[in-house]
Protein backbone atom coordinates (compact mmCIF):
# COMPACT_ATOMS: atom_id res chain seq x y z
CA UNK A 1 0.00 0.00 0.00
CA UNK A 2 2.71 2.52 0.84
CA UNK A 3 4.03 2.41 -2.98
CA UNK A 4 0.58 1.94 -5.09
CA UNK A 5 1.25 5.11 -6.60
CA UNK A 6 5.09 5.04 -7.07
CA UNK A 7 6.22 7.01 -9.55
CA UNK A 8 2.66 8.73 -10.37
CA UNK A 9 2.34 12.63 -10.61
CA UNK A 10 -0.60 14.61 -8.89
CA UNK A 11 -2.00 18.04 -8.57
CA UNK A 12 -4.21 18.69 -5.98
CA UNK A 13 -5.98 22.24 -5.55
CA UNK A 14 -6.93 23.77 -2.38
CA UNK A 15 -4.13 22.01 -0.80
CA UNK A 16 -2.76 24.40 1.54
CA UNK A 17 -4.89 23.28 4.35
CA UNK A 18 -7.56 20.82 5.37
CA UNK A 19 -9.31 17.98 3.32
CA UNK A 20 -6.71 19.04 0.27
CA UNK A 21 -3.48 19.13 2.68
CA UNK A 22 -4.04 15.71 4.17
CA UNK A 23 -5.06 14.39 0.52
CA UNK A 24 -1.61 15.52 -0.75
CA UNK A 25 0.06 14.53 2.50
CA UNK A 26 -1.84 10.70 1.87
CA UNK A 27 -0.59 10.66 -1.83
CA UNK A 28 2.78 11.45 -1.23
CA UNK A 29 2.93 9.07 1.45
CA UNK A 30 1.61 6.21 -1.36
CA UNK A 31 4.83 7.35 -3.56
CA UNK A 32 3.20 9.71 -6.10
CA UNK A 33 4.86 13.45 -6.45
CA UNK A 34 2.28 15.83 -5.58
CA UNK A 35 2.37 19.38 -6.62
CA UNK A 36 0.03 21.21 -3.87
CA UNK A 37 -1.61 23.70 -5.65
CA UNK A 38 -3.54 27.16 -3.64
CA UNK A 39 -4.51 30.39 -4.07
CA UNK A 40 -2.85 30.58 -0.62
CA UNK A 41 0.63 30.26 -1.77
CA UNK A 42 2.49 30.59 2.34
CA UNK A 43 0.06 27.91 2.90
CA UNK A 44 0.69 25.77 0.30
CA UNK A 45 4.34 25.90 0.89
CA UNK A 46 3.90 25.11 4.91
CA UNK A 47 2.46 22.05 3.79
CA UNK A 48 5.02 21.05 1.52
CA UNK A 49 7.17 21.33 4.42
CA UNK A 50 5.16 18.90 6.54
CA UNK A 51 5.21 16.27 3.53
CA UNK A 52 9.03 17.18 2.98
CA UNK A 53 9.81 15.91 6.71
CA UNK A 54 7.73 12.93 6.22
CA UNK A 55 9.55 11.73 3.22
CA UNK A 56 7.43 12.44 0.41
CA UNK A 57 7.91 14.56 -2.89
CA UNK A 58 5.93 17.60 -2.73
CA UNK A 59 6.00 20.86 -4.94
CA UNK A 60 3.95 24.04 -3.80
CA UNK A 61 2.38 26.24 -6.64
CA UNK A 62 0.59 29.73 -6.47
CA UNK A 63 -2.65 28.86 -8.09
CA UNK A 64 -5.85 30.93 -8.37
CA UNK A 65 -8.78 28.49 -10.42
CA UNK A 66 -10.62 30.70 -11.74
CA UNK A 67 -7.53 32.18 -14.04
CA UNK A 68 -7.48 29.77 -17.16
CA UNK A 69 -4.15 30.85 -17.47
CA UNK A 70 -2.56 29.92 -14.55
CA UNK A 71 -4.07 26.30 -14.89
CA UNK A 72 -2.76 26.24 -18.17
CA UNK A 73 0.74 27.46 -16.93
CA UNK A 74 0.53 24.92 -13.97
CA UNK A 75 -0.46 21.71 -16.47
CA UNK A 76 2.16 22.92 -18.68
CA UNK A 77 5.29 23.38 -16.47
CA UNK A 78 4.24 19.99 -14.63
CA UNK A 79 4.57 17.58 -17.83
CA UNK A 80 7.51 20.11 -18.68
CA UNK A 81 9.07 19.33 -15.17
CA UNK A 82 8.00 15.29 -14.65
CA UNK A 83 6.78 14.17 -18.28
CA UNK A 84 3.20 12.94 -17.06
CA UNK A 85 0.45 13.89 -15.07
CA UNK A 86 -1.63 10.81 -13.60
CA UNK A 87 -3.82 12.23 -11.06
CA UNK A 88 -5.57 15.97 -10.50
CA UNK A 89 -7.97 15.93 -7.51
CA UNK A 90 -10.67 19.02 -7.62
CA UNK A 91 -10.63 20.13 -4.13
CA UNK A 92 -10.49 23.84 -4.56
CA UNK A 93 -13.48 25.48 -3.23
CA UNK A 94 -14.85 28.83 -1.94
CA UNK A 95 -16.63 28.54 1.55
CA UNK A 96 -15.14 31.32 3.09
CA UNK A 97 -17.27 33.25 6.46
CA UNK A 98 -17.22 35.99 3.88
CA UNK A 99 -19.03 34.06 1.31
CA UNK A 100 -21.35 32.40 3.55
CA UNK A 101 -22.82 35.35 4.74
CA UNK A 102 -23.83 35.95 1.50
CA UNK A 103 -24.72 32.74 0.34
CA UNK A 104 -28.41 32.37 1.91
CA UNK A 105 -31.73 30.88 0.34
CA UNK A 106 -32.35 32.36 -2.95
CA UNK A 107 -34.87 35.06 -2.13
CA UNK A 108 -31.80 36.47 0.31
CA UNK A 109 -28.97 35.25 -2.08
CA UNK A 110 -25.99 38.18 -2.99
CA UNK A 111 -26.09 37.45 -7.04
CA UNK A 112 -22.02 38.11 -6.50
CA UNK A 113 -21.92 35.19 -4.00
CA UNK A 114 -23.47 32.83 -7.07
CA UNK A 115 -21.01 34.03 -9.52
CA UNK A 116 -18.25 33.32 -7.21
CA UNK A 117 -18.77 30.20 -6.05
CA UNK A 118 -19.82 29.06 -9.73
CA UNK A 119 -16.25 30.44 -10.35
CA UNK A 120 -14.47 28.49 -7.83
CA UNK A 121 -16.77 25.40 -7.51
CA UNK A 122 -17.57 24.59 -10.46
CA UNK A 123 -15.73 26.52 -13.64
CA UNK A 124 -12.46 26.27 -11.63
CA UNK A 125 -12.59 22.20 -11.52
CA UNK A 126 -13.62 22.28 -15.31
CA UNK A 127 -10.83 24.59 -16.90
CA UNK A 128 -8.40 21.88 -14.66
CA UNK A 129 -10.23 19.33 -16.79
CA UNK A 130 -10.07 20.99 -19.68
CA UNK A 131 -6.09 21.34 -19.25
CA UNK A 132 -5.17 18.52 -17.71
CA UNK A 133 -7.10 15.99 -19.70
CA UNK A 134 -5.05 15.90 -22.96
CA UNK A 135 -1.52 15.83 -20.81
CA UNK A 136 -3.22 12.54 -18.97
CA UNK A 137 -4.44 11.20 -22.72
CA UNK A 138 -0.93 11.91 -23.80
CA UNK A 139 0.52 9.70 -21.07
CA UNK A 140 -1.58 6.86 -21.43
CA UNK A 141 -4.65 7.98 -19.23
CA UNK A 142 -5.28 9.38 -15.51
CA UNK A 143 -8.03 9.40 -12.71
CA UNK A 144 -9.40 12.60 -11.75
CA UNK A 145 -10.93 13.36 -8.20
CA UNK A 146 -13.86 15.89 -7.89
CA UNK A 147 -15.02 16.71 -3.86
CA UNK A 148 -18.55 17.26 -4.37
CA UNK A 149 -20.64 17.75 -1.18
CA UNK A 150 -24.27 16.46 0.08
CA UNK A 151 -25.34 19.95 -0.69
CA UNK A 152 -25.03 19.44 -4.23
CA UNK A 153 -27.04 15.78 -3.82
CA UNK A 154 -30.36 17.43 -1.64
CA UNK A 155 -31.42 20.67 -0.48
CA UNK A 156 -30.80 23.05 2.33
CA UNK A 157 -31.97 26.30 3.83
CA UNK A 158 -29.12 27.98 3.38
CA UNK A 159 -26.14 27.99 0.98
CA UNK A 160 -27.76 28.09 -2.20
CA UNK A 161 -24.47 28.64 -4.56
CA UNK A 162 -22.32 26.16 -2.76
CA UNK A 163 -25.26 23.33 -3.59
CA UNK A 164 -25.80 24.63 -7.06
CA UNK A 165 -22.13 24.44 -7.81
CA UNK A 166 -21.25 21.47 -6.29
CA UNK A 167 -24.55 20.00 -8.37
CA UNK A 168 -22.64 20.89 -11.44
CA UNK A 169 -19.60 19.39 -10.49
CA UNK A 170 -21.06 16.15 -10.12
CA UNK A 171 -22.46 16.17 -13.71
CA UNK A 172 -19.34 17.81 -14.82
CA UNK A 173 -17.48 14.32 -13.57
CA UNK A 174 -20.19 12.21 -15.55
CA UNK A 175 -19.83 13.95 -18.85
CA UNK A 176 -15.77 13.73 -18.32
CA UNK A 177 -16.12 9.76 -18.01
CA UNK A 178 -18.81 9.57 -20.95
CA UNK A 179 -16.28 11.48 -23.03
CA UNK A 180 -12.87 10.45 -22.35
CA UNK A 181 -13.72 7.12 -20.49
CA UNK A 182 -12.21 5.08 -23.63
CA UNK A 183 -8.80 7.27 -23.80
CA UNK A 184 -8.43 6.06 -20.24
CA UNK A 185 -9.75 8.51 -18.32
CA UNK A 186 -11.47 7.90 -15.03
CA UNK A 187 -13.75 10.67 -13.40
CA UNK A 188 -15.48 10.25 -10.01
CA UNK A 189 -16.72 12.39 -7.48
CA UNK A 190 -16.80 12.16 -3.77
CA UNK A 191 -19.64 13.47 -2.09
CA UNK A 192 -18.44 14.98 1.24
CA UNK A 193 -20.18 15.17 4.22
CA UNK A 194 -19.20 17.38 7.43
CA UNK A 195 -15.44 17.07 8.05
CA UNK A 196 -13.85 18.18 11.12
CA UNK A 197 -10.81 20.10 9.86
CA UNK A 198 -9.40 22.80 11.33
CA UNK A 199 -12.16 25.64 10.32
CA UNK A 200 -15.02 23.59 10.62
CA UNK A 201 -13.63 22.85 14.28
CA UNK A 202 -13.22 26.17 15.53
CA UNK A 203 -16.52 27.54 13.80
CA UNK A 204 -18.90 24.98 13.93
CA UNK A 205 -21.02 25.21 17.56
CA UNK A 206 -20.86 22.49 19.52
CA UNK A 207 -24.76 22.17 19.17
CA UNK A 208 -24.37 21.74 15.94
CA UNK A 209 -22.07 19.74 15.45
CA UNK A 210 -23.80 17.38 18.14
CA UNK A 211 -27.06 17.47 15.43
CA UNK A 212 -25.23 16.69 12.63
CA UNK A 213 -24.05 13.70 14.78
CA UNK A 214 -27.23 13.04 15.65
CA UNK A 215 -27.91 12.48 11.68
CA UNK A 216 -24.83 10.14 10.78
CA UNK A 217 -25.21 6.49 10.93
CA UNK A 218 -21.28 6.18 12.56
CA UNK A 219 -21.30 7.05 15.67
CA UNK A 220 -18.37 9.68 15.47
CA UNK A 221 -17.79 12.73 12.48
CA UNK A 222 -15.38 12.21 9.93
CA UNK A 223 -11.86 13.83 9.70
CA UNK A 224 -9.64 14.97 6.50
CA UNK A 225 -7.90 11.18 6.53
CA UNK A 226 -11.34 9.77 6.15
CA UNK A 227 -11.75 11.24 3.10
CA UNK A 228 -7.74 11.18 1.93
CA UNK A 229 -7.98 7.65 1.83
CA UNK A 230 -11.31 7.30 -1.10
CA UNK A 231 -9.26 10.10 -2.91
CA UNK A 232 -6.14 7.63 -2.67
CA UNK A 233 -8.15 4.69 -3.80
CA UNK A 234 -9.65 6.38 -6.41
CA UNK A 235 -6.25 7.35 -7.77
CA UNK A 236 -4.84 3.97 -7.58
CA UNK A 237 -5.34 1.27 -10.01
CA UNK A 238 -7.13 -0.67 -7.32
CA UNK A 239 -10.19 1.63 -8.47
CA UNK A 240 -9.40 0.86 -12.02
CA UNK A 241 -13.06 -0.12 -12.78
CA UNK A 242 -14.98 2.63 -11.42
CA UNK A 243 -15.75 5.66 -13.51
CA UNK A 244 -18.23 7.99 -13.55
CA UNK A 245 -19.27 6.86 -10.22
CA UNK A 246 -20.58 9.53 -7.31
CA UNK A 247 -19.55 8.65 -3.73
CA UNK A 248 -21.23 9.51 -0.29
CA UNK A 249 -18.51 10.10 2.19
CA UNK A 250 -20.38 11.36 4.82
CA UNK A 251 -20.41 9.06 7.50
CA UNK A 252 -24.24 7.46 6.28
CA UNK A 253 -25.23 11.33 6.43
CA UNK A 254 -27.68 10.66 3.08
CA UNK A 255 -28.26 6.97 3.64
CA UNK A 256 -31.35 7.26 5.09
CA UNK A 257 -34.94 8.66 6.12
CA UNK A 258 -34.40 12.18 7.65
CA UNK A 259 -36.57 11.08 10.63
CA UNK A 260 -34.43 8.80 11.43
CA UNK A 261 -32.56 10.53 14.44
CA UNK A 262 -36.09 11.86 15.72
CA UNK A 263 -37.17 8.31 16.25
CA UNK A 264 -34.30 6.62 17.64
CA UNK A 265 -34.42 9.67 20.44
CA UNK A 266 -38.37 8.34 20.72
CA UNK A 267 -37.29 4.52 21.32
CA UNK A 268 -34.95 5.33 23.52
CA UNK A 269 -37.13 7.43 25.39
CA UNK A 270 -39.39 4.77 25.54
CA UNK A 271 -36.47 1.85 26.53
CA UNK A 272 -37.02 -0.10 23.53
CA UNK A 273 -34.43 -0.94 21.05
CA UNK A 274 -33.06 1.42 18.71
CA UNK A 275 -34.30 1.38 14.78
Amino acid sequence: MPSALAGKIAIVTGAAHGIGRETARLLAERGATVILADIDAAGAEASTAVIATEGGRAVPASLDVTSEEQIADLVRSTVERYGRLDILHNNAALQSPAQRARDLDVVHLDAAAWDAAMAVNARGPMLMCKHAIPAMIAGGGGSIIHSASGFGLLGESTLTAYGASKAALINLSRFVATQYGKQGIRSNVIAIGFVLTELAIESTPQIVKDILLDHHLNPALGVPRDIANVVAFLASAESLFINGAVIPVDGGFTAHQASVADFRKLFEAAGQNQL
